[in-house]
């Protein structure tokens, strides 16, 4: 049986070498940013919203033009302590 992901870490690498991670709770909601603010602005100098769901009143923007790499992680709650690793 397939395990379910509970939340997923996207990372982001920006063209000055700057990286940030953002957690969605679902692909889904990965997946509705990507196609519906990034992909469209791909070219754009202009800021777009990085919704940051876990830290309340705390926000990103960035420029879609200047994003070199995203890697999605799934995340796997457990007994496992991950900082301890």
């Amino acid at each position: 049986m397939a395990r379910k992901p509970d939340e997923y870490i996207v990372h982001i690498l920006i063209s000055n070498g700057h990286r940030e991670e953002v957690r969605f709770p679902t692909i889904q909601d990965f997946q509705k940013w990507y196609s519906g603010e990034l992909v469209p602005k791909a070219d754009s100098k202009d800021f777009i919203n990085v919704p940051i769901k876990n830290i309340q009143g705390e926000y990103m923007v960035v420029r879609p033009a200047n994003i070199v790499c995203l890697r999605v992680e799934p995340v796997f709650f457990g007994s496992v302590d991950r900082d301890s690793i």
